[in-house]
């Protein structure tokens, strides 16, 4: 039989498709096959890993196309075994969806990043991985051990970033082969969330923390004191809230402080509040108002004070306080006074009615009604 001789001239033609250039006939019932109308030769037409393949099958005759076809095809299938990207590459597209990923605040993002950092750190060998080498026996082996060594929070962020990463290598190399593999960290269960014993400072000892933060700080001893009370007794978050607090944002009338946020990214949940100003807040605000030529700009001078607070604390002999532990001040002294839990979410900017300052400070309501209750006579 000669090769440029058609054998199946019907068959050939049937379910015949041309390309819009008019250039190439494909055929619908048999995938993978054309045909170059110029020479009336066939091709084989494959994709693999979303790259096309053509090649020549080398013949004009239809039943000897189909046969070629057939070990083309088996060819390039068996040669189609990727291996699956190593965890480092997951993490690189990790950080490309984390940086465009336009509904996280920076600060979210940032924490992300703090928490992959850690997992570098915590398990070292993981990133030269490929992600069918990671197995769910070492995820939970890496895990029972990180969780002993930090915090409830920090630990369930650090293995949901784990899972996001593995996630998003996986689906990467699924869309690239169309191998699906299964998520090695999928059975790591978040841990429990400890209820923080709140050590705070009794209304004394804080008089004499902030004055030895002033006297004992240096130069910047004032500044330090004044961050320490106006974060005491404003209850605002350290970061977002507090150092973004303007002159232009105390309403006098009122006796307000309007709660802005971040310039770009506003307070935690998004809303402008505002927060009575007590008396304690009031002196300070005086104070700091006649050091100020025109009322204009930041409040505060420092944007942190960490190392001198744990300085203090330790001087004195009392728990390790952070900037946070004045907004826990904050809300322990409001509900000590008789302020009702919904009013004081509402001063810190909760979102919930009161069920996570409940949740927080719920017994400090209780130990007060049974002191209040003790001095009710008959």
């Amino acid at each position: 039989m000669n090769d440029n001789t058609e054998t199946e001239p019907n068959q050939r033609k049937r379910d015949e498709c041309l390309s819009p250039d008019g250039k190439w006939r494909s055929f619908p019932k048999v995938p993978n096959l054309l045909q170059y109308v110029s020479n009336a030769k066939y091709y084989g037409r494959i994709k693999v890993g979303g790259k096309m393949i053509r090649e020549s099958l080398n013949t004009k005759v239809w039943s000897k196309a189909k046969l070629r076809l057939h070990d083309f095809v088996k060819k390039h299938q068996e040669g189609r075994r990727f291996e699956a990207p190593r965890f480092k590459e997951a993490v690189e597209l990790f950080k490309q969806d984390l940086a465009s990923n336009s509904a996280l605040k920076p600060q979210s993002k940032q924490y992300r990043l703090w928490c992959l950092l850690k997992l570098e750190k915590s398990w070292t060998d993981l990133f030269n991985l490929r992600l069918n080498e990671i197995t769910d026996v070492a995820c939970k082996e890496w895990a029972a051990k990180l969780q002993k060594e930090i915090a409830c929070h920090y630990y369930n962020n650090v293995i949901g970033t784990l899972k996001q990463i593995l996630q998003t290598g996986l689906k990467a190399h699924k869309e690239k082969t169309g191998e699906k593999l299964e998520n090695p960290a999928a059975e790591l269960k978040r841990t429990k969330i400890k209820q923080k014993e709140l050590q705070l400072p009794e209304p004394e000892q804080f008089r004499e923390l902030v004055a030895k933060l002033r006297k004992d700080s240096g130069g910047w001893g004032p500044r330090i004191g004044d961050l320490v009370e106006f974060l005491a007794y404003g209850g605002m978050r350290i970061a977002s809230e507090a150092v973004w607090v303007a002159w232009e944002d105390i309403d006098w009338q009122r006796k307000e402080i309007i709660v802005r946020g971040h310039p770009e990214t506003g307070t935690k949940n998004s809303d402008i509040r505002r927060v009575p100003i007590i008396s304690n807040m009031e002196d300070l605000l005086e104070r700091l108002r006649k050091q100020e030529k025109e009322e204009k700009g930041p409040i505060l001078k420092i944007s942190r004070c960490n190392e001198a607070l744990n300085r203090v604390c330790n001087e004195m002999g009392i728990n390790r306080l952070t900037h946070h532990d004045m907004r826990h001040l904050f809300a322990t002294r409001c509900i000590e006074s008789g302020v009702d839990i919904p009013t004081v979410a509402k001063w810190m900017g909760h979102k919930d009615g009161g069920v996570l300052a409940l949740k927080t400070y719920g017994h400090l309501r209780n130990e007060h009604s049974q002191s209040m209750a003790a001095k009710v006579k008959f």
